[in-house]
């Protein structure tokens, strides 16, 4: 009888270790097949990695301008002016160029 508890514990280690490994092993499958798919998307959109990131940027600053345009606090014109001093150069510079090419 000892020695039928011994393979049992044996046999039930083996599936413990078993089971977790292979959890292990498709939880990584499915990390990789997102990623796959991720680059795919981002590949047939035709967006960069730094399009995408510039998009993100922009997302959260629309973000921020609607929090302003609803909020109704008191410093709000103080608020727009701290989001147009921490305007990165480039957005400047692209909007500069922009705006002289609309008006040529």
């Amino acid at each position: 009888m000892g020695e039928l508890a011994v393979i049992f514990g044996f046999i039930l280690l083996i599936a413990i270790i078993t089971f977790g490994m292979g959890g292990a092993i498709h939880k990584r499958d499915l990390a990789f097949k997102q990623r796959k798919l991720e680059l795919q998307a981002s590949k047939a959109s035709g967006i960069g990695p730094e399009a995408a990131q510039k998009i993100e940027m922009l997302e959260q600053r629309v973000r921020v301008l609607e929090r302003l345009a609803t909020d109704r606090g008191q410093d709000l014109a103080l608020q727009i002016e701290n989001l147009r001093n921490s305007a990165q150069p480039e957005i400047a510079a692209d909007y500069s160029i922009q705006h002289q090419e609309t008006r040529a």
